[in-house]
């Protein structure tokens, strides 16, 4: 328990005061370690698992520093901090208003999802404390809309995530248009070895703060892993949540459209719900945090979006429908719960294919998940997949430990053997390698340069003449003879319908009273209906036919001419 008190850490009084009225009287340890950091203006690099007071961390220092001291470069935004969600900077925008309600300096949020005049009007009023996203921000630097070049102070909350391959460009934007005189502060729950080391080429000798290892998990967190097959998560969840001792839980999915679908399950259920992720509007998801913040609603569905930041009070458990792809974000889902010093409980379905998805948590978090296999659709199969590969690995493990000792005296006591061996038969050997590989080289080369005459006898004819024996017909007289007849008289002797404009003429509508004598149908000569054929009907048409051959090839002009 930390011993020291706010007022040990020389904040304003009017700090003290509001701190003092929200009922908060000791700081936790990432806020007693970094506050007089901060206040030391060193740029810092903090590292503390979720739910331990970073917003207060950086916030209480800032609000001390900016109230104290007359703006450095000019009236403009004198801090700026940026979050990875809209949830978290609306937030961070709250408690800047609680912490610093007794003080003149003003704060607005810019983030997308809403209308941008709002917050354009806001910033026409030059606030000190500017929070924002990424994407917003720089729509609203482009436009002209609000400058950067006063900022004093610069905030990266959950820098991880933040200088993530989705968010780096964005930030490395950003910074550059800032002063090169500013104080820099990463605060986040995890901290990898690459992002800590891109983290540093923005900060100017940071200081270091690491209360607890990346990637720890509060000791007042119970964590069980349900083994169920994919098809029965949704029975599974709906038993579990119908029971009364749940007060109000938050479940996250992976996909938003698997979120809305659990969330209509769970409301025809007859369990009230509702879903959150970055499909719905802004004022959606606002509503639906406040609805689960006042206990509206029991259940909040939502992905990875809220996984980071949302301080609800009274989440009794967090449950992993679906297992995340980055073991990280692991960590900030279930830091959703026993916040503030309070118990919490996380529940993790595991179906087969996230059997590699848990190694990977295991691994990150160095502690073995509790098996839970007291409910209706434990899967013995999965749970047996889970242990084969964990004893796979102790058996490996313990494998190179006892044989370590041995492989050592094997190697000492076979060492001078096999010198004398290689020593031996090294010259045999060098020589039966080196005659091998010239016999194969030369045996290549012979399979490799055969006389062309050769490689055709045996291969497919290459040349045009070869082909034409072997293969289809190319020329357009080779196609004649194999073909359909593809020239007019041909097709006049083969077929009955005509096909040119002037055959048309000489068949179809009948013009002419020799012509209206024969008529063509499907084929079939047949007499026509409206004058009655004089004459043989077999002459008549052989007559019309040889009429056509005799007219192929006459200028359409003359054909109307002789009309």
């Amino acid at each position: 328990m930390n011993s020291k008190q706010f007022e040990h850490l020389a904040l304003n009084e009017s700090i003290l005061r509001a701190l003092a009225q929200e009922g908060y009287q000791t700081p936790t340890p990432i806020q007693s370690e970094a506050i007089p950091k901060v206040l030391a203006g060193k740029d810092l690099l903090a590292t503390a698992q979720t739910g331990t007071g970073k917003t207060a961390a950086f916030s209480l220092p800032m609000l001390h520093m900016l109230n104290a001291q007359p703006p450095r470069n000019g009236r403009g935004i004198r801090a700026l901090i940026l979050t990875p969600t809209r949830e978290l900077a609306l937030q961070i925008d709250e408690s800047l208003r609680t912490y610093g309600r007794h003080l003149k300096l003003r704060s607005t949020v810019v983030l997308g999802g809403v209308a941008a005049q709002p917050q354009i009007s806001a910033l026409r009023k030059i606030p000190d404390i500017l929070v924002a996203t990424p994407g917003r921000l720089l729509d609203l630097h482009n436009k002209k809309h609000l400058r950067l070049d006063c900022v004093e102070m610069l905030v990266l909350d959950e820098a991880d995530r933040m200088l993530d391959m989705g968010f780096v460009r964005d930030v490395q934007r950003i910074v550059a248009t800032l002063p090169k005189n500013r104080q820099t502060l990463f605060f986040s729950a995890t901290m990898s070895t690459e992002i800590a080391d891109l983290a540093s080429t923005m900060l100017k000798d940071p200081a270091k703060v690491e209360i607890t290892p990346a990637a720890s998990i509060s000791g007042n967190i119970e964590q069980k892993v349900l083994f169920v097959e994919q098809a029965n998560k949704r029975a599974l969840l709906t038993d579990i949540l119908r029971d009364k001792s749940i007060p109000r839980a938050l479940v996250f999915t992976r996909t938003k459209h698997r979120a809305n679908r659990i969330m209509k399950q769970l409301t025809t259920s007859g369990i009230s719900a509702d879903a959150i992720h970055s499909n719905k509007s802004q004022g959606a998801r606002q509503r639906a945090l406040a609805d689960f913040d006042r206990g509206k609603v029991k259940v909040l569905v939502a992905t990875d979006i809220v996984a980071r930041g949302i301080d609800v009070d009274g989440i009794s458990h967090v449950i992993n429908y679906e297992l995340p792809n980055e073991p990280e974000s692991y960590v900030h889902r279930i830091g959703r719960t026993a916040r503030a010093g309070a118990i919490g409980t996380a529940l993790s379905f595991c179906d087969a294919e996230e059997i590699a998805l848990l190694r990977g948590i295991e691994r990150l978090t160095q502690a073995p998940l509790t098996a839970f296999d007291d409910h209706s659709f434990h899967s013995a199969s999965i749970a047996a997949q889970r242990n084969t590969a964990v004893s796979k690995k102790a058996v490996k493990t313990g494998g190179r430990r006892n044989d370590a000792a041995a492989q050592s005296d094997n190697r000492r006591s076979s060492g001078s053997t096999s010198a004398n061996k290689r020593r031996t038969n090294g010259s045999t050997t060098e020589r039966s390698r080196r005659k091998n590989e010239a016999s194969e080289t030369a045996g290549n080369r012979r399979n490799n340069e055969a006389p062309s005459g050769i490689r055709r006898t045996h291969e497919t004819p290459t040349r045009p003449s070869q082909r034409r024996e072997h293969e289809a017909p190319t020329r357009p007289s080779q196609q004649r003879q194999h073909e359909a007849p593809t020239r007019p008289s041909q097709r006049r002797q083969d077929e009955n319908a005509p096909t040119r404009p002037s055959q048309q003429r000489q068949h179809n509508s009948p013009t002419r009273p020799s012509q209206r004598e024969v008529t063509y149908a499907s084929g079939n000569q047949r007499q026509s209906e409206s004058e009655p054929v004089s004459g043989n009907r077999e002459q008549n048409a052989e007559n019309a036919t040889n009429e056509t051959r005799s007219n192929w090839g006459r200028p359409r002009r003359a054909a109307r001419t002789s009309r």
